[in-house]
């Protein structure tokens, strides 16, 4: 068991916080603090002032670089004690670490409500001093995965959210030639070695793990290491990043990178990145040698809740986008939320669209936990997990697409369409977003939905930053439309939510009709 690791600023409940999590767990409990004092034979206040605040520091160090090789515990740090890099690195490295947060007027109620000796506020004007030392530690606090705000909160609550994060899910998945198993915790991108081997990949044997410049000096020698330790000959294969270059010329310069690697059927091709890298990749591994294994490791919240599962792999040809494509489902997908913690905001955003999507599908308590904002909600294993099993519900129902499936393009229609008349500016969520909001809006216009809907909808968008309204021209967006894969007999199907939870599919819909909910898009 990887620790648990609970830091912050000082007042914002680290011990207490700390004590319930490990009686929630039961596991054993280490305050840093009193672990100082105790091994000092003093208190903090008189360590600082008797020997100096760099004596303390290496005491911290100390006890940061012992604690980082042991496994099972849950530790509650100093404020300052992870601002030290080595230190913060020490414990990532074995370790989930959340950091406490609180606004600051209850920071600071808290602070002036403490009788304890706080060392580094003494002779200080409170606020000042507070204001002054946050913005210090700002950018070391930023550095840590998972952030929890506790205004106003009971220990219960913020505990229980504490707990999620060290709960790994395993959801098996089954398709018309067997099965394979999404994985969900933190950590495991060191440990992916280890999960290949689970699932039937017999070391030694070349893996190409297929990822972007970006991702790969993020993640790249971490999932390279793991895999070496498992006795697999890993090798990097790069491709541009974006969806521009989500092409044939990309997958051929796959195929000639697994070939000079010499990958064969007994190795496996790994998708380190988001949809993107999982398409192109997945695809490369459809049509390499008629077909190799692969294994998806999703490092984008888009592609941890739905582009990684269902076996759809492909490519954009300039009409459109995944007109040229394969089923090609993967032996394993390897889910690390600790991944989203160098996820841009923006792309946070669009992987929210897609958890939307499944809860308007099918979850409505899933889409009730959503509307709690990004304050409150932290992807953990078993949300990413909840979001996931909606999906995995539909593909095992209809795994290549013929009937029910068709309910997880819900937004995708116009969303699609959005991206090619954008060049693809908007981001995929985004236009998914825009998308279920067009659906929406054409469930009312057809009866088949209430005014509420869609302002519920709206909001919980809204909520999460995603856009609610976007300028259009009706008649290119309309062109656009005709390009859309899921036609039937040349028709559009829609797939229109009648409830939060219930969707259902449409055809013949009135050219006005769908004009009419084009131009509200566009409205202010």
């Amino acid at each position: 068991m990887r620790n648990l690791v609970i830091t912050g600023f000082m007042g914002t409940g680290k011990t207490t916080v700390g004590q319930a999590v490990a009686a929630r767990l039961g596991r054993p409990f280490v305050d840093m603090d009193a672990e100082i004092e105790r091994r000092a034979g003093k208190p903090i206040a008189r360590i600082f002032a008797e020997d100096g605040e760099a004596a303390f520091r290496r005491w911290e160090a100390s006890i940061c670089a012992e604690l980082g090789l042991q496994r099972g515990l849950v530790i509650a740090t100093g404020g300052g004690a992870l601002v030290n890099p080595l230190n913060r690195a020490q414990m990532l490295r074995n370790g989930t670490v959340v950091c406490l947060w609180c606004e600051i007027e209850e920071l600071l109620r808290r602070l002036d409500s403490q009788d304890n000796e706080r060392p580094l506020l003494e002779g200080a004007n409170l606020r000042a001093h507070v204001e002054q030392l946050l913005a210090a530690r700002r950018p070391a606090y930023q550095a840590i995965p998972w952030h929890i705000d506790t205004t106003g909160r009971a220990v219960p609550e913020i505990s229980a959210q504490i707990c999620e994060l060290v709960e790994e899910q395993r959801i098996d998945v089954r398709h018309p030639t067997g099965s394979y198993t999404i994985q969900a915790g933190c950590g495991l991108l060191a440990r992916v070695g280890e999960v290949l081997h689970e699932v039937g990949l017999c070391a030694p044997c070349e893996i190409a793990v297929v990822s972007n410049p970006t991702l790969a000096s993020l993640y790249g020698e971490r999932v390279e290491d793991s895999l070496r330790r498992a006795g697999f000959r890993p090798y990097l294969c790069l491709i541009p990043d974006g969806e521009p270059h989500k092409t044939l010329d990309t997958v051929w310069s796959l195929y000639r990178q697994f070939l000079r690697h010499g990958l064969d059927r007994s190795g496996a091709v790994l998708a380190l990145g988001g949809g993107m890298v999982g398409d192109v990749a997945g695809f490369a591994a459809a049509t390499y040698l008629r077909g190799v294994r692969v294994v998806q490791v999703p490092t984008t919240l888009l592609a941890m809740v739905d582009a990684s599962v269902g076996g759809k792999t492909g490519v954009n040809l300039e009409e459109g986008k995944n007109l040229v494509g394969a089923f090609h489902h993967p032996s394993a997908v390897v889910i690390d939320p600790e991944a989203l913690a160098t996820l841009p905001a923006e792309e946070l955003r669009s992987g929210v669209a897609e958890a939307i999507k499944h809860a308007m599908i099918g979850d409505a308590a899933l889409f009730a936990r959503l509307e709690q904002g990004p304050r409150r909600t932290l992807f953990s294993p078993p949300l990413i997990a909840r979001a996931l099993r909606v999906k995995v519900h539909v593909v095992e129902e209809d795994p290549s697409e013929q009937g029910r499936r068709v309910v997880l393009n819900l937004g995708h229609t116009v969303g699609h369409a959005l991206e090619r008349c954008t060049a693809y500016m908007l981001r995929h969520g985004e236009a998914v977003g825009l998308g279920m909001v067009a659906a929406a809006r054409l469930a009312v216009a057809l009866s088949l939905a209430s005014d509420p809907l869609v302002r519920r909808l709206e909001d919980l968008l809204g909520v999460w930053g995603l856009p609610t309204r976007y300028p259009v021209e009706i008649d290119r967006l309309w062109e656009a439309l005709g390009f859309d894969k899921k036609r039937r007999a040349g028709r559009l199907r829609w797939v229109v939510p009648t409830g939060i939870g219930s969707v259902t599919v449409v055809e013949d819909v009135p050219q006005e009709v769908v004009r009419a909910v084009l131009a509200e898009l566009g409205e202010p």
